[in-house]
């Protein structure tokens, strides 16, 4: 991946809508090329795929909490499936430390997530939670890959 691979990127996770054509006049290079590179990007496994990206009033509405938990020996995999249905539930991680995942949950309000803990409390082998709610994002470098540095 060269720099001009990392700008289009960029300019993709922006808006993944965006015609070819705009591409290449950001970008200084043919409509051809900015294909071609795309097709590449695909193929490689760089770019999985194209989503939604939720817009800065939907963002700042929702009421979002990280969830420590602790779980007992050999009920991960149970576990995770429980929390695999949930559609709250926007990320999962197995983590090193005091808990064994951290869950990033995701609800519009704040009743709507004391609801979700309760059920999340009551999955068979969760033994234990602690809930962290989001006051305000202060750094969010997850929807963009940096533009190459100007010469």
């Amino acid at each position: 991946m060269d720099d001009t691979d990392r700008h289009l990127l960029s300019l993709l996770q922006a808006n993944a809508r965006e015609p070819a054509a705009l591409l290449a006049r950001k970008l200084g290079v043919a409509r051809t090329t900015v294909v071609a590179r795309i097709a590449r990007l695909e193929r490689d496994g760089v770019i999985s795929g194209y989503g939604v990206r939720l817009g800065q009033r939907l963002e700042q509405a929702a009421v979002r909490a990280y969830c420590g938990l602790s779980v007992a020996p050999k009920m991960g995999s149970a576990v995770v499936r429980a929390l695999e249905r949930l559609p709250e539930v926007e990320e999962l991680s197995a983590v090193s430390g005091q808990f064994d995942y951290m869950v990033f949950l995701r609800c519009e309000t704040n009743e709507q997530l004391d609801a979700l803990l309760d059920r999340i409390g009551l999955i068979e082998g969760i033994q234990h939670t602690h809930t962290s709610v989001v006051l305000s994002r202060k750094v969010d470098r997850r929807t963009a890959v940096a533009p190459p540095p100007v010469a």
